[in-house]
């Protein structure tokens, strides 16, 4: 029985272009198709491996854990640091994000410049997608959303043009972000 899936890739939560209050639109657009969605097998949540941990990305995996989302964390750009900085930012996100769970979420480490990892990932695209029913069940409906489903919105965006925000821009901003 052939099987189709439709992936879906989201543009970076911290780098997307637009207007305020359209990125403001879209975050709370993605914030219910990840909650809502009942045929979302699971995310696949990218953090950047050469950085310390990002409050965005924290609060991110926060929010996915808080509404029982399916994710694995995939930390990139493995290949750009030093191995003992690349190891040290990923103990230090895990050890923020370790009391949330009874045991972490599954994780990997890659690199597109390198294909390390790519093998790992792909397995596990392959063991999800082998693990669903044959047949995708159809998209839902479009339906509105009572407000209190709304999900709680905390995070800046950072969207627009990329000057310097001031503190006033990150007081108008704060409320943008669904996680």
């Amino acid at each position: 029985m052939n099987k189709t899936w439709r992936l879906v890739d989201l543009p970076g939560y911290g780098f997307a272009e637009g207007a305020k209050k359209d990125s403001a639109k879209f975050n709370r657009a993605v914030a219910r198709y990840l909650k809502h969605r009942k045929n979302l097998c699971c995310v696949f949540a990218l953090v950047d491996s050469g950085l310390e941990p990002q409050e965005l990305d924290v609060e991110f995996i926060e929010w996915l854990a808080r509404n029982t989302v399916p994710f694995v964390l995939v930390f990139t750009k493995t290949d750009r640091g030093t191995p003992e900085t690349v190891s040290a930012n990923i103990a230090a996100f895990t050890a923020r994000i370790a009391g949330w769970f009874e045991q972490l979420p599954e994780m990997f480490r890659c690199s597109s410049t390198t294909g390390n990892g790519r093998g790992e990932l792909l397995k596990v695209i392959g063991a999800t997608l082998d693990s669903m029913p044959a047949e995708p069940e159809p998209a839902p409906a479009p339906v509105a959303l009572p407000p209190e489903v709304e999900p709680p919105f905390s995070m800046q965006v950072r969207a627009g043009n990329k000057q310097e925000k001031t503190p006033l821009d990150k007081k108008r901003l704060k409320n943008a972000r669904p996680w």
